[in-house]
């Protein structure tokens, strides 16, 4: 069981990672890029207003080099910037394939296209869509609030939308269903981090594009994942049970 389970997770991923890493280099990837220009031309033009003021700290720390620090790394635009994607790309799918079977056979469910593509959509409710609305994709020089407390309340609400889908889906009992609403509700009614004087670097245009796009980009990856493991799965079992007859 353990090593289907790793079996399909890792085939289920690499083929949805290679479909969705190749769809990503066309929609998202330009986005990317075109506002690390905009973050770009506003560093420098913040460190020429700095130099003016001659206010050395502040030069420094939009070169990079405050305090002896070196410049952040990052792939090179091209072949190098793609196959990193990609491969984060298999390796999150993977990751959902394997959160996928697992929860299916947790709940005794029969493992099919169906059924997964079922789960799937749920997992994109879940950890993509629904705290989307509080914290929605960003891209580089975008205005954001503390990294530490968006990762907690997006954490806290993938897990409590997860849990509230399970008791809602699973649940008769009407009572049960409405707390289950309840607590999706909850992190929204509480709300997320935002920053108190959003100065974004990207133009609104390119942000909501991007925002849309990385949306309808991760919901394929779920979808596709699912698929993935919802065919590959019965394909395994099949060969695992006939593997004796044939021996």
């Amino acid at each position: 069981m353990v090593n289907r389970v790793l079996t399909v997770s890792l085939l289920a991923g690499l083929l949805a990672g290679l479909l969705i890493g190749a769809l990503q280099h066309v929609t998202t990837t330009p986005l990317i890029l075109k506002a690390e220009t905009f973050e770009t031309a506003m560093r420098a033009l913040e460190a020429q207003q700095a130099a003016f003021s001659g206010d050395a700290k502040v030069v420094l720390a939009h070169s990079g080099h405050e305090g002896g620090e070196h410049p952040e790394w990052k792939p090179e635009d091209g072949f190098q910037r793609t196959a990193l994607t990609t491969l984060v790309t298999i390796a999150t799918a993977i990751g959902f394939a394997a959160l996928l079977l697992g929860g299916m056979i947790a709940a005794g469910d029969r493992i099919d296209d169906r059924t997964a593509l079922a789960w799937a959509a749920c997992g994109f409710l879940a950890f993509g869509l629904v705290p989307a609305a509080g914290l929605a994709p960003e891209l580089p020089g975008s205005a954001a609030a503390e990294l530490v407390h968006r990762q907690i309340w997006w954490i806290a609400t993938a897990l409590v939308t997860a849990g509230g889908l399970f008791v809602f889906l699973r649940m008769e009992a009407p009572w049960l269903r409405a707390l289950a609403v309840l607590a999706i509700l909850a992190p929204h009614v509480i709300g997320a981090p935002h920053p108190a004087a959003p100065e974004s670097k990207v133009p609104a245009e390119i942000a909501a594009h991007f925002t849309a796009l990385s949306l309808g980009i991760q919901a394929a990856l779920w979808l596709v994942t699912g698929f993935a493991v919802g065919v590959l799965w019965p394909w395994m079992s099949r060969r695992a049970a006939a593997a004796p007859a044939t021996a």
